[in-house]
């Protein structure tokens, strides 16, 4: 299949809708527009779109991943919070039929009601600002995404993936291990955006796990636990805690209960650590 439009995802087609449209990348939106090919391939294959895939892409910005994802045949709908771009994606994706442009701010949209029940995958290039926000509202809501493929900053991948015991390991990466199996896919150099980046990138692709990878019977609890712990990393379990509000006894008894050493510090807990702890808690806050 011929495309519809020559390739946007090179400096040259990039640079002329810029000038066409006389724009320039916003750095209070984060703006860096993807001139690397090979990389919209990456991410499109990363996230196994097959004809008839429903995507939810956030941050279309000129089209360039919308139009990797379309000629793979999904079915797309594209919010951005760019006020002044979606008439010139109006231009640069004329011809797709399967895409739709929502504009507004995914963080204030019904995802939902925009999306229906039906599951579908979220694939995008986030302003690196913003990441977390967005991530955590995706999955927080439990919409019927299936998984989510995403261009982060290095050291924001690293934090999504780590393993107890390392300084990146924290807050985030217990929140997207607990729903999600994340793997760094793709490395992309500085020098596949316009502008160049001054951070590194990689592709980061979230399986959305049917059931959490851990059970518990109070989630908020779970969470508030996890924050409390990496509050004050320095600090050990037992006294990190305290911000619970709860007696030093009755920490002291839940965490011998769990078989957890209260000099222990939150970043060596792992998942079902936390989990175990949580439960002997949940009876007391």
């Amino acid at each position: 299949m011929e495309m519809i439009h020559p390739q946007i995802a090179s400096r040259e087609a990039t640079m002329h809708i810029l000038q066409a449209f006389h724009l320039h990348a916003s750095k209070r939106l984060g703006q860096n527009f993807l001139i690397d090919a090979t990389i919209v391939r990456g991410i499109v294959e990363a996230a196994e779109v097959v004809s008839g895939d429903r995507v939810l892409e956030i941050g279309p910005g000129i089209g360039t991943l919308t139009q990797g994802l379309a000629e793979a045949g999904a079915v797309v709908t594209a919010v951005e919070l760019d006020k002044k771009l979606p008439a010139v994606l109006a231009e640069t994706l004329a011809g797709y039929e399967q895409v739709r442009i929502v504009p507004g701010d995914i963080l204030k949209i019904d995802i939902r009601a925009l999306m229906g029940d039906e599951p579908f995958k979220v694939v995008a290039n986030l302003p690196y600002y913003i990441t977390t926000p967005i991530l955590m509202a995706l999955l927080e809501q439990r919409l019927p995404v299936s998984s989510i493929v995403t261009m982060v900053q290095k050291e924001v991948a690293e934090r999504m993936t780590a393993q107890p015991g390392g300084k990146e390991y924290g807050s985030l990466s217990v929140a997207v291990q607990y729903y999600t199996e994340p793997s760094i896919v793709l490395d992309v150099p500085p020098r596949s955006f316009l502008p160049a980046p001054e951070v590194d990138s990689v592709v980061i692709a979230c399986r959305v796990r049917t059931q959490p990878a851990v059970t518990v019977k109070d989630e908020r609890l779970f969470f508030r636990l996890v924050r409390a712990a990496f509050g004050q990393r320095r600090k050990t379990l037992a006294n990190a805690l305290k911000t619970l509000g709860m007696e030093r006894e009755r920490l002291a008894q839940a965490m011998e209960a769990a078989a957890i050493d209260p000099g222990r510090r939150g970043e060596t807990l792992s998942l079902a650590e936390f989990a175990s702890l949580s439960e002997q808690l949940s009876s007391e806050i």
